[in-house]
């Protein structure tokens, strides 16, 4: 592995060249790494060593990148907490790591750890402090906890190569020089802003445009300002940017975007892209797959619908109930292979063990190969609705309301019936001003799906619920669901 391969050696070479910034701070690299040093310095002083964890408790902003790059440089892991976490939730995940240092926004006694508070890093390096020696490949670098949908949230173990790599993959994939910009917009708390929107501009040698809460306002006045190069954002940024779009928008510095964390209709995807008039690479992955699998390729063939064929150095198989790996064509679980697998969960082998088989990520989504390798995701395993027997991917749903042209975003869920077992429940967010009815898209998709695919109800709403990292909710839809009428 190279040594720019640990992120924050040898960002002095560098120089003046611009490397990161928010609204207070703007850092050339050669400033970025000084003050990297400088809080690795005062992490040792504190007690942080190679393989501690440090916990970092802060909404986007460049501290937050320092914080973590510190922390690589003393070997240590780094582990992100939602800035929206109330203290029991924060508590929890920290606990769970045994972080010997938190750096939040402000002192929280509650935690039971030692705090560094941000206002309070140090900025100028001590003259006579080195780093210690370089972390292995193998070592631990971030810790990533899941979103918790179904159960406990796990943290999960991603070493210094899968960043490597990562970075390295995303950046051949898209192109990436020293040229390029990245408008970062996504929680800094999730793999895909820290994989896609930091460490492959950074291995680049390219820069960062940290922004904090999100809006559609703020989107559009940055990229004028700032002028990036490309962006990475989930299907709902996609969809408030082309319903909200200012007609004087200027995009002339964008050359690409990206979207990932969760599956784009094929409608949306075109609409954005004839919106934003810029190639929109759709691609796939997982926490535990360092986030990215598959992608649409910038230069190549991009087929939507697709998630795009294993990026290089990755293989993506499809496999039957019984492991064997299945042909083109037919629909079975996605699992992944390569050097993007996750060490494993925290301090949990028996799920490691069943996650990660002989190699082989095990995903959970169901999806389906072409003959060139391009993967076209089915749902996933655990939405499944089996209504009287048969077997209803609601995702198949989804994309039959999105073909509706006032429908902006849908979502499909089971809900349980004493007859069937199971039947689906549709609700569905309209594009401004677009007047439907449920009765409408109802009568939209009886010429599109067989009978027994019919949701019993179409629900209009004006926002469907999110996960923390901007995924529709859809364990709570399952409750709305349940309730009674």
């Amino acid at each position: 592995m190279s040594e720019i391969g640990y992120f924050a050696w040898n960002l002095t070479d560098r120089g003046d060249s611009p490397c990161v910034r928010d609204d207070s701070t703007e850092l050339d690299y050669a400033g970025f790494a000084a003050r990297t040093d400088a809080a690795a310095a005062q992490f040792a002083q504190r007690g942080v060593t190679r393989g501690s964890v440090v916990a970092v408790w802060l909404p986007n902003r460049v501290e937050l990148l320092i914080a973590m790059m510190a922390a690589w440089r003393l070997g240590a892991v780094a582990t992100p907490v939602n800035p929206q976490f109330l203290i029991p939730e924060a508590k929890r995940q920290i606990d769970d790591c045994d972080a010997v240092l938190v750096v939040a926004a402000q002192d929280e006694p509650d935690l039971g750890r030692p705090v560094l508070v941000v206002d309070d890093l140090a900025t100028a390096p001590e003259p006579s402090w080195r780093a210690p020696q370089q972390p292995s490949p193998d070592d631990t670098a971030l810790l990533i906890y899941t979103s918790g949908s179904t159960g406990v949230p796990k943290g999960v173990e991603l070493t210094h190569a899968n960043l490597q790599y990562m970075g390295t993959a995303i950046g051949q994939n898209s192109d990436l020089s020293a040229a390029d910009h990245a408008l970062l917009i996504l929680p800094l708390f999730h793999v895909n802003a820290i994989a896609v929107s930091f460490l492959a501009p950074i291995l680049a040698g390219g820069q960062l445009s940290v922004t904090g809460q999100f809006s559609v306002s703020r989107f559009f006045d940055d990229v004028a300002r700032l002028r990036p190069t490309y962006f990475s954002a989930v299907p709902t940024i996609y969809a408030l940017l082309v319903s909200k779009m200012p007609a004087d928008a200027d995009l002339s510095s964008l050359r690409f975007a990206i979207c990932g964390a969760a599956p784009i209709s094929r409608e949306l995807l075109a609409h954005a892209e004839k919106t934003l008039r810029i190639p929109i690479l759709e691609g796939y992955g997982l926490t535990e797959g360092t986030c990215a699998s598959a992608c649409n390729p910038l230069h190549g063939v991009r087929k939507p619908g697709t998630v795009g064929p294993a990026l290089p150095g990755q293989t993506i198989a499809i496999a039957g109930p019984d492991g064997k790996h299945l042909p083109p064509g037919q629909a079975g679980e996605v699992v992944v292979s390569g050097p993007s697998v996750m060490r494993g969960y925290l301090g949990l082998p028996d799920a490691t063990a069943s996650t990660v088989v002989d190699g082989w990520l095990h995903t959970g989504d169901v999806g389906k190969l072409d003959d060139d390798g391009y993967l076209t995701l089915v749902d996933r395993v655990k939405d499944m609705i089996i209504r009287g027997g048969e077997n209803i991917y609601p995702k198949e749903i989804e994309n039959a309301l999105a073909e509706h042209a006032g429908v902006l975003e849908a979502a499909v869920v089971g809900r349980p019936d004493d007859v069937y077992g199971e039947v689906p429940i549709a609700y569905v967010v309209p594009y401004p001003d677009a007047e439907v009815t449920g009765e409408e898209l109802l009568d939209h998709l009886s010429s599109r799906l067989t009978r027994v695919k019919l949701p019993v109800s179409v629900t209009v709403v004006d926002a469907l619920p999110r996960n923390p990292v901007g995924k529709i909710d859809k364990p709570t839809l399952r409750v709305q669901a349940r309730a009674p009428v």
